[in-house]
């Protein structure tokens, strides 16, 4: 396509990085104009064995992150003075409480939470912030689930589109909320679940 990219590494668990990532964009390409917060991970144990690491751990990366991420970012936008776009990845566990992913689901309902308020204090500076819940997805974080042949029939059961969703689904969600097409549309979670929270 002829554009130009460059990857930067980063621990966003570690809230140090985050300015860095900014600078060193703007300084390759003169500006930022989308964000997608889509870094996140997962532990899976009962409640009642939950261990505080394993809270920390999700909860720094899956939530903190977007929030400081996202204001750096905002702060350039607002330099820019054009506005801009952020995109993070929130989860059916936003809107539902799920089994055995404590900090994942508190994690992923404060990112439903904070993409309201983050909109409700940036949308008449230009900023549009918005997010995408996916369904059940066939990616690394739900592997063990799918290996689970009784598990994985009870899940596609339940999906009305019958089926896993894939990275590809979320790619026009994504280009959408990215767009001018979407500039209207502020502190909104579409869920992209193939019917998932229509059953």
């Amino acid at each position: 396509l002829g554009r130009r990219f460059m990857a930067i590494q980063a621990d966003l668990s570690q809230q140090e990085a985050l300015s860095g990532i900014v600078t060193q964009t703007v300084a390759a390409f003169g500006r930022v104009d989308i964000l997608v917060n889509n870094a996140g991970t997962i532990r899976r144990q009962d409640a009642l064995d939950f261990s505080e690491k394993d809270w920390d751990d999700v909860m720094n990366l899956n939530l903190k992150s977007v929030f400081f991420l996202s204001q750096a970012v905002a702060r350039q936008f607002l330099v820019q003075g054009n506005g801009g776009k952020i995109i993070n990845i929130a989860s059916m566990l936003s809107f539902q409480g799920g089994i055995r992913v404590p900090s994942y689901t508190a994690s992923k309902s404060g990112v439903l939470g904070i993409t309201r308020l983050l909109a409700n204090e940036w949308a008449a500076q230009g900023i549009n912030v918005n997010a995408i819940a996916p369904g059940y997805m066939a990616t690394n974080n739900t592997q063990q689930l799918r290996e689970d042949s009784t598990r994985n029939q009870q899940i596609v059961d339940r999906i009305p589109a019958g089926r896993w969703g894939t990275p590809d689904d979320l790619q026009g969600p994504v280009v959408f909320l990215a767009s001018q097409a979407s500039d209207y549309i502020n502190g909104y979670t579409l869920a992209v679940d193939g019917g998932w929270l229509a059953r």
